[in-house]
């Protein structure tokens, strides 16, 4: 017989305690996963896909080299080992 697992919180392991020994079962927490719109899904999938490339169309060649110059610096400030 597998034993059931115990869980971190104190006060639900007290609480199960309590019901073994009274000698309800404790219920079952099973953890349930949010139910997801699949409509919101799949708009959220589409602009996802087009966002960057909508994006770069707009912008003139000298905003696309301050966006690219901005990202550069802030990829080699998170990798720089501090001082």
């Amino acid at each position: 017989m597998k034993k059931p697992n115990r869980p971190r919180d104190t006060n639900v392991l007290a609480y199960r305690i309590v019901q073994e020994s009274v000698g309800e079962t404790p219920k079952e927490e099973t953890p349930q996963e949010p139910e997801k719109d699949l409509a919101a899904v799949a708009l959220g999938c589409k602009g996802g896909k087009k966002g960057g490339k909508a994006r770069a169309a707009k912008m003139t060649p000298e905003e696309r080299s301050e966006a690219a110059r901005k990202a550069a610096r802030a990829r080699w400030k998170k990798n720089r080992p501090a001082k």
